[in-house]
């Protein structure tokens, strides 16, 4: 098992007191396996997705990571497995936009160590962005610059891959072109994939599926 999330709960304070986000959610994640993670807007899906990449730490469970409690790590520990084995896609794509395309499709790999120059041109060439690289996010399309992002979360060969919202800044075809390409891509590094999604159509692409209401997974 690869990642395992066992009773994780997560709350914040507001003005209105305290807001309970996750109440005891455990799942679990098999290497090289993808599974979606459903459910309405404020059902806990983003943070949940941020708890099991170390960008956020519960109020109580177990976070696993080949049998190791992230949750208990320091920040320079988090930060390192962030870098090494984790790659994030963001529905805001949240390119650099000092760097070309060749630039960030690297930052991470190199950030962490991992570049790879063959691997690096063999992902580009497989994601169409060859004659791009020379260009800025500027001036790419929503569905180039999500290729752009998908590179660089695969580029250092990352063992997870969370993804939100993947394709919610994107139309219809060009949504499932990038979820097909990014699918398509996963069997290449032996990446596992995490997908917040609130589409349904785009869920059932994924080999499991699980439903999260009111901070608990049903």
């Amino acid at each position: 098992m690869l990642l395992d999330l066992q009773d994780v709960s997560k709350s914040y304070p507001t003005g209105e007191g305290v807001l309970q986000v996750l109440r005891g959610v455990s799942l679990s994640l098999d290497a090289g396996e993808s599974l979606a993670l459903t459910g309405e807007s404020g059902s806990g899906k983003s943070t949940l997705l941020h708890l099991a990449g170390g960008l956020d730490r519960p109020d109580s469970g177990a976070i696993l990571f080949e049998g190791r409690d992230i949750a208990g790590l320091d920040d320079k520990e988090l930060a390192a497995f962030r870098r090494v084995r984790v790659g994030l896609v963001f529905q805001q794509f949240n390119l650099i936009p000092s760097l070309d395309v060749a630039a960030n499709l690297a930052f991470q790999a190199r950030l962490g160590g991992r570049f790879d120059a063959a691997w690096m041109a063999r992902l580009t060439a497989r994601l169409g962005l060859e004659r791009l690289l020379d260009r800025y996010p500027e001036q790419l399309s929503g569905g180039q610059q999500q290729r752009v992002a998908i590179g660089r979360a695969l580029a250092g060969r990352p063992q997870l891959i969370f993804a939100d919202e993947p394709t919610g800044n994107l139309d219809e075809a060009t949504g499932d072109a990038v979820l097909e390409l990014m699918m398509s891509l996963l069997p290449e590094t032996g990446a596992a994939l995490l997908m917040v999604t609130h589409s349904m159509r785009l869920a059932s692409r994924l080999g499991r599926r699980l439903h999260l209401a009111a901070g608990k997974l049903g």
